[in-house]
């Protein structure tokens, strides 16, 4: 997750939403909704997990997704839901995958408190739902928590992603234009646009790819971390539940290339659309974050609805993995219009929260 950014609502959109989450579950009632097909291929299906090179499958992310949500203390209900085969009234399938095969949303909600308001937990690149585990009991005290796991990623339906170009515009810079002419930049092109990512890496090594990710867990929440140490048992059961998630099939992160330019540019930057948001929305960063808050200032100067910028200390890009208290208060201040009624209204920055 790349920020958070929590958009703050009225009482009564929040009753909206639990209204058409009725009738949604209702509709879901009256049609009886398929099960998720197997992930992977049929030889994959039929050879034990102990013999493939890629020991994973969506029911082993599933179950290790369980495994780590069992150090929570909060109950919830997990569930595949439908989305059909392609957006409503769209010809274009889901991914521009050629397939019309219904795809599914892998969804967590979380026990509540009785006219709790919502709060849906979504989850960046080259993560899933469950990373918020440190989040869920805490957050689950005063909202209808609901994670998702995006399309293509986590538990969720893998699709086929055919897009062969796309209509957006690439960064281009004199540097960059002549960087892609040394042997480097045309080696890195080539990578880029063959679709080369961290988890072609994963899958490539095989049996020996959990052992990968443990390396990286083990320093990124571990030995380089700047906040609140994993324990030996979080530590395990997130290097699992990554591992599994990085290691399945290749779908969502194939749409890199055409979320980014070269060079990791954004063809499309939230700046050019920051104009046009129609609520009033909060950015958290990790105080140590690699990625530029000044950006999210930018922005802002452009937004017509109301904006705050939170900086939270010793956290870094997964300021809700570092610092998972510090995110919670930014969370909570973030959302103390909807929480008004439990005297968070008024309420002023929590001590040690940079506002940025």
């Amino acid at each position: 997750m790349s920020r958070a950014a929590v958009a703050t609502t009225t009482r009564m959109a929040a009753e909206e939403m639990r209204r058409a989450s009725a009738s949604a579950a209702v509709a879901a009632a009256e049609v009886p909704a398929a099960a998720p097909a197997p992930a992977g291929s049929r030889w994959a299906r039929v050879w034990p997990p102990s013999l493939r090179w890629i020991p994973t499958s969506t029911d082993r992310i599933i179950a290790a997704e369980k495994r780590l949500l069992s150090v929570l203390k909060t109950g919830y209900v997990q569930e595949q839901v439908n989305i059909g085969s392609a957006p409503p009234g769209s010809k274009v399938r889901w991914f521009r995958s050629a397939s019309d095969e219904p795809r599914f949303i892998n969804t967590v909600t979380f026990d509540s408190k009785e006219n709790a308001p919502t709060l849906v937990m979504v989850h960046g690149y080259a993560a899933s739902q469950g990373f918020f585990f440190r989040n869920f009991d805490a957050l689950a005290n005063r909202f209808r928590v609901i994670a998702i796991d995006q399309l293509g990623w986590g538990g969720s339906s893998r699709p086929d992603f055919t897009c062969k170009s796309t209509e957006e515009t690439e960064h281009r810079s004199e540097w960059l234009t002549k960087f892609r002419a040394t042997w480097k930049g045309m080696l890195i092109n080539h990578l880029w646009e063959s679709n080369f990512t961290p988890q072609r890496i994963v899958r490539g090594l095989g049996p020996w790819g959990p052992g990968l990710v443990q390396k990286y867990t083990s320093a990124r929440f571990g030995t380089r971390s700047n906040g609140e140490l994993l324990t030996d048992q979080e530590s395990a059961l997130l290097t699992d539940y990554i591992y599994h998630t990085l290691a399945a099939k290749a779908s969502g992160e194939l749409c890199l290339k055409y979320i980014f330019s070269f060079g990791a540019f954004a063809r499309k930057p939230l700046l050019q659309c920051a104009s046009d948001w129609k609520v009033p929305t909060t950015f958290i960063y990790g105080q140590d974050d690699w990625m530029n808050y000044q950006g999210a200032q930018q922005a802002r100067k452009d937004m017509k609805v109301p904006c705050e910028i939170i900086r939270v200390p010793q956290g870094g890009h997964f300021v809700f993995i570092d610092n998972p208290s510090g995110f919670h208060s930014a969370v909570l201040y973030a959302c103390r219009n909807i929480l008004s009624g439990d005297g968070e209204e008024g309420l002023s920055l929590p001590d040690g929260l940079i506002s940025a």
